[in-house]
């Protein structure tokens, strides 16, 4: 009997001992998986917070993008475009004066081939005088055939809205000029582009926007110096610039007696106009 009890006891006794063992053998390992539990919940929250933050931005800029072209400029334009027989999303041409200090943005009616004017806009500022951007900093606004694509579009500009005009173009790197992000924008303020004010930026941006969303490819920019005209030309004879400005001419009277815009191609270094565009050429 004593035996079985003194047995007994050893056994509970090394039982107990053997559990005190065990626990203080796993306390250890819990209080860490328990600290590297909430070190990962405190980590992931701050992820998930900044996530949360950074989405919560990018949703209030386009929202803000989106509202900076107005109510009123939206239905101004539809309720005039039905006047001439256009719609949002019409093909869009625009044409550049810089002496006249003039924009022009032509449409063109569905199922017509020929563009119409709807609208010409004042421009509010270009800096740089006549004659074309040669390079960087010169804070000179371009002259010359140029587009604008769905990814020229910006409406996150700190100028309103704005459009890149795609300079430098084949014509423009062929002669090495320089230069990059000439806009078309709100505002009134230029170092080479052309502001247009806060107002009417909104409309053509938006006429531009919907045209290209519409599936136009490209909005074709042809950029001058002034109008055209033999006495205009004339008048500027002695400049520099007059042999360029013929080149210019020609897409000039092209568009005034087609009303559509020409097909521009750079041979050898000079702009032809009506050729068929060919593989690696503007």
């Amino acid at each position: 009997m004593n035996l079985n009890l003194n047995v007994n006891v050893d056994v509970m006794n090394v039982m107990k001992g053997c559990e005190q063992i065990c626990s203080k053998r796993v306390a250890i390992p819990v209080k860490r998986w328990r600290h590297g539990v909430l070190r990962f919940g405190l980590r992931f929250g701050l992820v998930f917070s900044l996530v949360f933050a950074i989405v919560g931005v990018s949703l209030s800029n386009v929202a803000q993008a989106s509202n900076r072209i107005s109510q009123d400029s939206r239905q101004k334009i539809q309720r005039e475009l039905p006047i001439l027989g256009l719609s949002v999303g019409d093909e869009v041409f625009v044409r550049v004066f810089k002496q006249e200090s003039q924009l022009e943005l032509w449409m063109r009616p569905k199922q017509q081939k020929e563009f119409v004017l709807f609208r010409t806009y004042p421009i509010c500022y270009y800096s740089g005088g006549l004659g074309p951007k040669i390079r960087t900093g010169d804070k000179i606004s371009p002259e010359g055939f140029y587009g604008i694509t769905a990814s020229n579009l910006n409406p996150f500009s700190n100028y309103h809205l704005s459009m890149d005009m795609g300079f430098p173009n084949a014509y423009d790197r062929f002669h090495g000029r320089t230069g990059s992000l000439l806009m078309i924008h709100g505002a009134c303020d230029s170092r080479g582009c052309f502001a247009m004010g806060n107002a009417q930026i909104e409309e053509i941006y938006f006429l531009v926007k919907s045209a290209l969303k519409n599936g136009q490819s490209e909005v074709p920019v042809h950029a001058f110096p002034f109008r055209l005209s033999l006495a205009n030309l004339k008048a500027h004879q002695d400049n520099q610039w007059y042999p360029f400005w013929l080149q210019l001419k020609a897409g000039y009277d092209e568009f005034n007696q087609t009303y559509k815009p020409p097909s521009v191609s750079v041979i050898n270094g000079e702009y032809v106009i009506g050729l068929p565009t060919v593989a690696g050429q503007e």
